[in-house]
């Protein structure tokens, strides 16, 4: 095994909190691999990369020469965990657990070595338990402790329901470690009061308390909130090549090193000099920005599609090009011209619902600015609309008309622009004043000006 100091920075890579490093330190002296232990409750079917870092984390304990223990909590997945909750979370029933777990299974042997990993049920243990046996287990905590916790503590505070068996569940994640001899036990930062409680549960049953490591929660597309699907701002571990490559590419160049920590198999020593690399300019961040989303396209699908992503990134996204399929559509200015309406209409979404759902996420780009507004329809002009980050359209839309003197009035301020007696960035103001007398220049001259096409609706 590895030398105790060169275990320790490995395993505290990119961790949040670490309790306790001494004992953690006397555990690794004895030289036997720890138990590790990491529960998942399977309560959805598809994991995003926020999920992925505790995984990783696992990762690096297997090739330490330690033992993981991956717990599917398909007993716990039935009572509902009310962690970060401001209400009773509803439990799953036993089919969508053991479908969620099958998933989960299959989703994570992309990051773990399977040959290495124990996966558990907690059910072997806690579906055992008879009622007298809980009571005992219920005994061991107190309701003040258990209101320690910030979600219980407030939803008390604001008189919110808070249910027995909510209670039950952080005395049930505790127990696990009890049933499982844990050494080390992992999890998200939001997860410390349940590790907690495993800890002091090991601690009642007369045996050695486990360490306890916690993980920061990533940060998502934006660079602000926790991923999420609920934001919008995930990568999921499921999706399209293309799309892992270009969500990636997505990120600041801030994030990146922090992607990098928290998700690259590479080494703190291979991505510090990286880093410094970028710093003194001799490698470009988009160079250093492709080399993770490779990494990350190779990891969940192959090789071969991380390769396909990249071209297709580069021949599309980052040059800033269309591509030369991509639909034409022409609608009039007003209601046709609503996100909504023109998607529904080009083909892009089967559904205006569809369209709605999508500009909620985030997914809806005009002239490469970013589109939360479904209600406001587009002004007269020609757009390139991005949907995603494989659906384009090229989209004109048509003006329903014109007020007197409008062409030439706008003519002469184009002219003024030109002739230096006004400055671009000025326009906004002058339209926004929808005052004709705050023009700076006189209406220009009809010569010159020609008609070219007029269109009347059927």
């Amino acid at each position: 095994m590895m030398d105790i100091d060169r275990q320790m920075a490995v395993i505290k890579r990119g961790v949040a909190e670490l309790i306790d490093e001494k004992e953690l330190r006397k555990k690794l002296e004895r030289g036997t691999p720890l138990r590790v232990k990491v529960g998942f409750d399977p309560t959805a079917p598809d994991l995003h990369l926020g999920h992925t870092v505790v995984m990783h984390k696992m990762r690096h304990f297997q090739e330490l020469g330690h033992q993981i223990i991956f717990l599917i909590g398909d007993f716990t997945g039935r009572i509902g965990d009310p962690t970060g909750r401001s209400e009773t979370r509803p439990p799953l029933t036993e089919e969508q657990v053991i479908a969620n777990a099958e998933t989960y299974k299959k989703q994570v042997f992309k990051i773990l070595d399977p040959e290495k990993t124990i996966v558990e049920f907690n059910s072997h243990w806690l579906g055992k338990m008879d009622a007298s046996d809980f009571i005992r287990l219920a005994s061991s905590y107190t309701v003040a402790r258990m209101m320690e916790r910030d979600d219980f503590e407030k939803r008390f505070r604001e008189q919110r329901p808070i249910s027995i068996h909510e209670f039950i569940y952080p005395l049930c994640q505790g127990y696990d470690s009890v049933a499982l001899k844990a050494d080390v036990e992992m999890g998200g930062t939001d997860q410390k009061f349940n590790l907690l409680v495993g800890r002091n549960l090991q601690a009642h049953y007369g045996m050695e308390s486990q360490c306890i490591l916690t993980m920061p929660l990533l940060e998502g597309l934006d660079g602000v909130r926790k991923m999420s699907k609920s934001y919008g701002n995930y990568i999921g571990i499921d999706e399209a090549p293309s799309e892992i490559f270009g969500k990636v590419m997505a990120i600041s160049d801030e994030l990146m090193w922090r992607y990098y920590e928290l998700l690259s198999f590479k080494s703190l020593e291979e991505i510090a000099t990286l880093k410094e690399d970028v710093a003194q300019g001799r490698v470009h961040p988009k160079a250093a920005k492709e080399m993770l989303a490779h990494e990350m396209v190779s990891r969940y699908h192959s090789e071969k599609d991380a390769d396909e992503a990249r071209q297709g990134f580069n021949a599309v996204f980052a040059s800033g090009g269309v591509p030369d399929d991509a639909p034409c559509h022409t609608c009039a200015q007003g209601d046709d011209s609503t996100p909504p309406a023109f998607l529904e209409a080009a083909g892009l979404v089967k559904s205006r619902g569809e369209a709605k759902r999508l500009i909620k996420e985030g997914a809806l780009s005009v002239d490469g600015q970013r589109c939360d507004d479904a209600m406001s329809p587009l002004a007269a002009g020609e757009y390139v609309i991005k949907l995603g980050k494989k659906r384009f359209l090229r989209l004109t839309v048509t003006a329903n008309g014109f007020l007197k003197q409008m062409v030439r009035n706008m003519a002469g301020l184009l002219a003024a622009c030109g002739r230096h007696k006004l400055r671009p960035d000025q326009i906004p103001a002058i339209l926004e004043a929808a005052d004709r007398r705050a023009l700076p220049s006189p209406t220009a001259p009809p010569q010159g000006l020609a008609l070219a096409h007029v269109e009347y609706p059927d």
